[in-house]
């Protein structure tokens, strides 16, 4: 079955129109075909008895006059001359009614024979101790099918249906711009405004869309600036904090030996925790930045793959060249954070990276041969903030916005990108993206 609703409605419009079309035929042919036929047949099957009658009971030397007659104005020939009809008749419309109506008459089978080379059919009566032979053109009196009732049915057929997926077509073209526009959309960007014409239904739709279009626009743009905002405002009283601090550090030094270590071990925490807050406050911002769409560039995939490797301290031999069209920062960042969490959550166990590149799309591959992760939770890590881990200690997991970062990344442009637990043991991250 296709997919698009025009596609599917054209296809049921087809159908029902065919259907239609066949029981139209189908009415018109056994109501008005057919009985005709017959009562064509019926007619042609006494004009052919009663001629032969006629012919039997008249004088012998009128008798030739009388079959020229017949065969100028009805078209039959009447004979006792052997004309040489051995073989069967040449095959014609309704012939199976003009037998039947033949043999009701003469009341025996009656089996219609042709002469090679001729379109005459002719027949055998014995009748008054004379063999005649009656012969005609089958296409003299076949019905002919009535072709303007039936151009007619079929053209208003035709235009029924044409009219119909023009209407379709009115209706589905607006909606499939609308899809169209929440794609984009759903990626961060903002979609060229709809056209608010056509049905008052579609207009109405196509109004609220961009309102809500703009709207989801402005709200992500607050978002960022909202954050980017605090950040600026949070960041530069923290600075000063943690300088004091360090300051502290140098000029509280109580003679107890013991009361320093402990007023030292608070302020590592308090630094700790300062660190901590700037990392967070960090990653909130670079979630922020996701909503907008990379420009894209060419460059060689493996390439890339090959310095984030190096970064992550990760062995990693270079594949082929593997031109792709892409945001290289985006790219960069979510293949950097699945070596990361794959380092990280892997147990200590090696990482392995991989690029597979097809004619159309490429894929990279981060796998890890650790525990893994509970198949009802594969989908769940990709949630802002949600750890496998609930002490929410940074010491055993982050902040939870990794992955989170990848997959909003990744929708951002476009790609996909998906967890699976690996059968030997391990997860397996894998990032799909079109090469152009």
């Amino acid at each position: 079955m296709p997919h698009s609703l025009f596609a599917r409605t054209a296809l049921t419009l087809a159908l029902a129109f065919i259907v239609f079309q066949a029981a139209a035929f189908w009415v018109v042919y056994r109501t008005l075909i057919v009985p005709v036929a017959e009562r064509s047949a019926n007619d042609l099957a006494g004009l052919i008895v009663l001629s032969a009658q006629t012919w039997v009971e008249l004088p012998p030397q009128t008798r030739a006059a009388f079959e020229r007659e017949l065969a100028k104005r009805h078209g039959l020939r009447l004979t006792t001359v052997d004309v040489g009809a051995t073989a069967s008749a040449p095959p014609f419309t309704f012939r199976t009614q003009i037998e039947s109506a033949l043999n009701q008459r003469l009341g025996e089978a009656v089996a219609l024979r042709g002469v090679p080379g001729s379109a005459a059919a002719w027949l055998d009566i014995p009748l008054g101790g004379h063999d005649l032979r009656v012969g005609f053109f089958p296409d003299r009196y076949a019905v002919q099918t009535p072709l303007a009732a039936v151009a007619v049915v079929a053209l208003g057929t035709f235009l029924s249906l044409l009219t119909a997926l023009l209407l379709v077509r009115r209706i589905t073209v607006p909606l499939a711009r609308a899809a169209q526009a929440a794609g984009q959309v759903g990626a961060g960007e903002l979609p060229e405004a709809l056209p608010e014409t056509g049905p008052a239904e579609l207009a109405e739709l196509a109004r609220c869309f961009n309102k809500m279009a703009a709207e989801v626009r402005e709200l992500l743009d607050n978002r960022t600036t909202l954050l980017a905002g605090i950040s600026h405002d949070l960041r530069t009283p923290m600075t000063r904090l943690q300088l004091n601090l360090e300051m502290l550090r140098d000029d509280a030094r109580p003679a107890d030996t013991a009361r320093a270590n402990s007023n030292q071990a608070r302020i590592d925490r308090a630094v700790n925790d300062l660190v901590e807050m700037n990392r967070l406050i960090g990653g909130y911002l670079e979630l922020a930045r996701t909503t907008r769409a990379e420009p894209r560039a060419r460059f060689d995939l493996a390439a890339l793959l090959h310095e984030v490797a190096a970064e992550a301290g990760l062995p990693w031999s270079s594949a082929a060249p593997c031109e792709i069209e892409a945001g290289r920062l985006a790219l960069r960042q979510i293949v950097a954070n699945l070596i990361e969490n794959a380092q990280r959550y892997g147990g200590g166990t090696p990482v392995e990276l991989a690029l597979e590149c097809a004619e159309q799309s490429a894929r990279v591959i981060v796998r890890d041969s650790g525990a893994g992760i509970p198949e009802d939770q594969l989908e769940k890590v990709f949630r802002p903030f949600y750890r496998l881990e609930a002490s929410r200690s940074q010491q055993t997991g982050g902040t939870g916005l990794g992955l989170a970062l990848v997959r909003q990344l990744a929708e951002t442009n476009g790609w996909k990108v998906g967890l699976a637990n690996r059968a030997s043991g391990g997860l397996e991250a894998v990032l799909e993206l079109r090469r152009r």
